[in-house]
């Protein structure tokens, strides 16, 4: 199943034109619409086009368009049989763009403003994916975006209805895969930055051993909330010897070394969230 690929784009003065919403694959694939997407198709047959053509009364138009970003078209099966297929396209960007400021606790944002809109994405993508992940057949690769989504909306402090979807999708996808790298570590990193350290480590070492990076750093992280900080620093350490030009384990260090206790908190400015929008046939 394939759609047209979409695209970021930044419009230095007004934009022309709109294409006919590229959101929807079928009655049971949809894709989040971008806020302001036009969802019917539109007649140009007379319609006049501004770049060539005066109208009286109306100004002349001058714009560009820079920054054209593709985002990969992402198809996934939404349950274990294949029947029903989601295109997650903008969900796997938006989680991409706001993982380094929401991912862990504490979140870190720029300005208010991004994390404003963060968060109000964030509510609308959980509940836009809650009928999928919280079907029995749901598949892992559904589960696991409602772990993240639902995970950061725990950071932000957004809602117990969002904290408790991320309870309940990392543990369905733990029971669902247990030995998957990124289930066990959704699921460590979740318990220990809720306090869980010795609960949490358990599934951090396990996605350690299968080579998720990521859990060795989450593991530090415990150690020093549970008050190990020769053991956090001696690990990153290690970890910084393993990889030398990781310009983010390097700032952890620094962090553990000038007496800090989270080593997420890390500042990225590097974000670029747009807002969401349900499309009018969801």
């Amino acid at each position: 199943m394939k759609t047209p690929p979409f695209y970021k784009v930044a419009l230095s003065t007004i934009a022309l034109t709109a294409l006919p919403a590229m959101a929807q694959l079928n009655t049971a694939g949809i894709a989040p619409a971008m806020r302001g997407e036009l969802t019917t198709p539109i007649s140009h047959a007379n319609a006049t086009n501004l770049l060539s053509q005066s109208v009286a009364g109306v100004p002349s138009i001058s714009a560009n368009i820079s920054n054209v970003n593709r985002i990969a078209t992402v198809v996934i099966n939404a349950n274990q049989s294949g029947s029903t297929r989601l295109d997650v396209s903008l969900i796997d960007d938006f989680i991409d763009d706001v993982a380094p400021n929401a991912r862990h606790y504490p979140p870190n944002f720029p300005n208010r403003t991004a994390e404003f809109v963060t968060s109000e994405n964030i509510k609308y993508l959980s509940d836009w994916l809650e009928p999928y992940a919280n079907a029995n057949d749901a598949s892992l690769d559904v589960i696991l975006r409602a772990a993240k989504i639902n995970g950061m909306a725990r950071n932000l402090n957004i809602g117990t209805d969002y904290t408790q979807r991320a309870n309940k999708y990392m543990a369905k996808a733990i029971a669902l895969a247990p030995d998957n790298p990124e289930a066990n570590f959704l699921y460590g990193m979740m318990i220990s930055e809720g306090g869980g350290f010795i609960e949490g480590q358990k599934y951090l070492q396990k996605a350690a051993s299968l080579g998720y990076l990521e859990a060795e750093q989450s593991l530090a992280q415990a150690e020093l909330l549970a008050d190990n900080h020769a053991g956090a620093l001696s690990r990153l350490k290690a970890l910084q010897s393993q990889h030398p030009t990781n310009a983010q384990i390097a700032e952890q260090v620094r962090i553990v070394e000038n007496g800090g206790y989270y080593i997420w908190n890390i500042k990225n400015d590097n974000i670029n969230v747009k807002p969401l929008q349900l499309a009018s046939n969801q």
